[in-house]
């Protein structure tokens, strides 16, 4: 029996890992997931980290799950994507020392002293805070000298995994993009960025493109996971950058990715920033284009961990059944998104409903509440995108797990007033753009993403009423927080 040709695709998450095997016409035959080990690290005040050699051997493990659920497979190549803003510090030996995801906020306390901030959004395209990772360099120098001093390159979380499979250094443009420490315009590490955070050069890896080949399989990595040694590594990407890729879309498109965290972004020719300093500006992995961003936040975990409270033995059709049943909100959420124009997060939430409790309150409502506060959080940051770059096209693309629910997807295009466009590859996007850069590189031709479904916006009289009852909530968790 002739064996498949396949790619192994790794994608680290902020809340899980995932290892899929993908044939090169873009189904999954296997896949392997695992929750993201973190740790707290009590030094800082707000720190995470997580332990490199634990993440690889959870890789490897996922990966011969995958790889045994695929069946008979030729694996030709290996890719992976990763959370943006996460790093892991390596010694001269290419040991790993400590990785930092990108909830790890270990640098905030030095947020202010970092001087000439409107150079660092001209340069980086995006304000300097503590979730990007020069931060986090500078928070481990200052806190953890004897790791600090230990270290001589560091890499995104994927191209360290990337490095892990083949033995090279690197560091792919769009995850370079979050660093604080690229110059996004000239495609370039910038040094007046590195001297301004008082690093050392030579700490930085060389810039690869995606797509590009990375060399070989290291043989007893090969030998480990029962595939050929003809396997090359190709240097991946973000993975909403993987996810936008995947989705195949036009210059000027606007795509939402719903995931962990919710981004709002266009896809553009020219490097645009904006004059308030509200929006980022990235590299795509695809080389001739930018993405302008606009960042709800963490409304995908909202979600996920609302439905284990509320759902935990039910799958999510029983959810949108459910909610097709209710006759009006009851409910209204704030719970932490985050909007392009705020200074500062909105750090205590929760849900705002009539008292006495009454006996129309049910579980769906809570989860209406969770949805609504999703779509507005977008809506708002797609607004100030648009202020930036005004957007004329009558749809919007969306993809990732969050659009899962056709509810969510109607609320959005409600509020829009844009129909909302589904591919077939929406649920697996980022993992099909890890296969999609294998099939670029070993120049096989990618079989195009065909229109799933389109949502389009509905005549509903109760919409500025609802948007207008959220934002007096999160008005008031606003206040709370101060």
């Amino acid at each position: 029996m002739k064996q498949k040709r396949a790619y192994l695709v790794v994608d680290i998450g902020t809340g899980n890992i995932r290892v899929a095997v993908v044939s090169t016409d873009g189904k999954i035959l296997g896949i392997g997931r695992e929750n993201m080990p973190y740790h707290r690290d009590n030094r800082y005040q707000d720190a995470i980290y997580f332990l490199p050699d634990d993440l690889w051997q959870l890789i490897l493990g996922l990966a011969n799950q995958a790889l045994s659920e695929a069946g008979e497979v030729h694996i030709n190549a290996i890719t992976a994507t990763s959370q943006r803003e996460g790093i892991v510090v390596c010694n001269v030996d290419g040991q790993a020392l400590l990785g930092m995801p990108n909830i790890d906020h270990r640098g905030r306390a030095w947020e202010g002293n970092l001087t000439e901030k409107d150079l660092v959004y001209h340069i980086s395209g995006r304000y300097p805070t503590s979730l990007f990772s020069a931060f986090k360099l500078v928070g481990l120098r200052e806190v953890c000298p004897e790791i600090f001093q230990q270290v001589a390159t560091f890499m995104s979380i994927s191209d360290w995994v990337q490095y892990m499979f083949s033995g090279v250094y690197g560091y792919e443009h769009s995850q370079a993009s979050e660093t604080l420490l690229y110059d996004v315009a000239e495609k370039s590490w910038s040094m007046s960025m590195v001297k301004l955070f008082d690093l050392s050069a030579t700490i930085l890896p060389p810039l690869r493109d995606a797509g590009f080949i990375l060399g070989p399989i290291i043989p007893y990595v090969a030998e480990q996971l029962g595939i050929a040694s003809d396997a090359v590594v190709v240097v991946g990407g973000s993975d909403t950058q993987l996810a936008i890729h995947s989705m195949v879309p036009s210059p000027d498109d606007i795509l939402i990715v719903s995931g962990t965290t919710t981004p709002i972004t266009k896809l553009v020719d020219t490097y645009e920033t904006d004059k308030q300093q509200r929006t980022w500006t990235s590299r795509h992995t695809d080389t001739d284009y930018f993405i302008l961003e606009a960042n709800a936040g963490v409304t995908g975990l909202n979600y996920q961990r609302l439905k284990e409270i509320f759902y935990p033995n039910e799958g999510y059709e029983v959810i949108e059944s459910e909610l097709k049943g209710l006759d009006s909100a009851h409910c209204m959420a704030s719970l932490g998104s985050l909007i392009a124009d705020e200074g500062a997060p909105v750090t205590t939430g929760g849900f705002v409903f009539p008292v006495p409790v009454s006996h129309e309150l049910k579980r769906a409502d809570f989860v209406f509440a969770v949805m609504w506060d999703m779509a507005c959080s977008i809506y708002e940051n797609y607004r100030f995108l648009c202020q930036v770059s005004p957007h004329e096209k009558p749809y919007i693309w969306a993809c990732g797990g969050g659009m899962e629910s056709l509810r969510l997807c109607q609320f959005l295009a409600n509020l829009t007033g844009k129909s909302i466009r589904l591919r077939d590859t929406f649920r697996q996007s980022t993992v099909l753009g890890g296969a999609f850069l294998c099939n670029q590189a070993l120049q096989v031709e990618n079989v195009a993403p065909e229109l799933l479904r389109e949502i389009f916006p509905e005549k509903d009289v109760q919409v500025e009423a609802l948007y207008q009852a959220w934002k007096s909530t999160r008005k008031f968790y606003k206040q709370v927080t101060k």
